[in-house]
């Protein structure tokens, strides 16, 4: 039987974080119920598992979170225990206080549902076991070290992979959208095509937001990173390519808008529409030899694809009175994105 899709996430995480986190809760477990044999190492077990995160960073982030939500519960257990006894209406005010407390101090998701698991666990726990509230202290922190060692120790993760697949296929899209202008340019086009057009080039926004999300993750794998000299640079020039995609998407946009805008059915007897299509085929040529995996092959069929063709100057005639808005913004949009292909400053 299939789970429904709101309880099961879009891909699996790697398995080998999967180990990771068995490793790290193993390992917490025998050290913490070794040197704190009065308890079950639970708070351990607990801190290790939440520790191993998709990057170093964020298992020390989170190791940090952990920790200061059991002392500031253990803080809050204690001085209303202190105050009101341990009742169990004493249990539930504890709970309430350490919510509204981690809202007024703005605390990190994390740390704010950690404050009152703590307090609620140390008042209807430990109020029986002297010395349980520091013990949970002490076990915590052990957990949360032993998560960041094992983190750190077993190939800590660098996800430079995913960011640069999501950029390469950011380019291929931002191609394939000047190719549909391109052929849209050469072709009457009816309302619904327009239309069509324009919200297919408007998808590329979106995904520039995803694609920038991961990049963000990719920074974040390499902070604090034993690996990150080895990988530096590859993330550089990922970021680097990702920085020039960002104003090409723009003028491919703004390129749309105009033509959805301004359309009408003698545009494509412009004599230099032609050229203008001719043109952004090359840019989009161009663009996806930049987006390009470097580990992959050319294609056999493609006797071009090492050869970059975005070169032949273009000669602008007269549009008609109609068209020259239309024409000179393609054009203007048209240098720039060359610009940023090539890598040359304009005039």
């Amino acid at each position: 039987m299939r789970l429904p899709t709101t309880l099961r996430a879009p891909a699996r995480i790697p398995l080998l974080q999967v180990a990771k986190t068995a490793v790290a809760m193993i390992l917490a477990w025998l050290i913490a119920g070794t040197f704190l044999p009065t308890q079950l190492p639970i708070f351990a077990a607990i801190a290790a598992l939440l520790v191993v995160q998709p990057s170093v960073n964020q298992s020390i982030g989170r190791a940090i979170e952990r920790s200061i939500g059991v002392i500031v519960g253990v803080v809050i257990a204690y001085a209303v225990g202190l105050l009101f006894g341990t009742t169990s209406w004493i249990v539930l005010l504890a709970v309430v206080v350490a919510i509204f407390l981690s809202w007024a101090l703005k605390l990190t998701p994390g740390t704010a549902n950690q404050v009152p698991i703590t307090a609620m666990l140390v008042l209807a726990i430990g109020a029986l076991s002297p010395g349980y509230a520091f013990v949970r202290i002490i076990e915590t922190v052990i957990g949360a070290i032993i998560g960041i060692i094992v983190n750190i120790a077993i190939v800590p993760p660098v996800l430079i992979g995913p960011a640069r697949n999501s950029v390469n296929a950011l380019g291929n899209e931002a191609a394939a959208t000047l190719d549909r202008l391109a052929a849209a340019l050469m072709t009457p086009q009816s309302q619904a095509q327009l239309d069509e057009l324009l919200i297919t080039a408007r998808l590329l926004r979106p995904m520039q937001k995803k694609t920038e999300a991961d990049l963000t993750q990719a920074r974040e794998s390499l902070t604090l990173n034993p690996r990150q000299s080895r990988h530096r640079r590859d993330l550089d020039a990922v970021d680097a390519f990702f920085s020039r995609l960002g104003p090409v998407i723009t003028r491919i946009l703004g390129m749309t808008r105009a033509f959805h805008d301004r359309y009408d059915d003698s545009i494509s007897r412009e004599p230099t529409v032609e050229a203008i299509a001719d043109e952004l085929s090359r840019a989009s040529h161009d663009l996806r030899l930049l987006s390009r995996d470097p580990t992959a092959a050319p294609e056999p069929e493609s006797v071009t694809a090492d050869i970059p063709v975005l070169t032949a100057p273009l000669s602008v005639a007269a549009p008609n009175s109609r068209h020259w808005v239309l024409i000179g913004s393609l054009v203007e949009d048209l240098r720039r994105i060359h610009d940023e292909i090539t890598g040359e400053d304009g005039p």
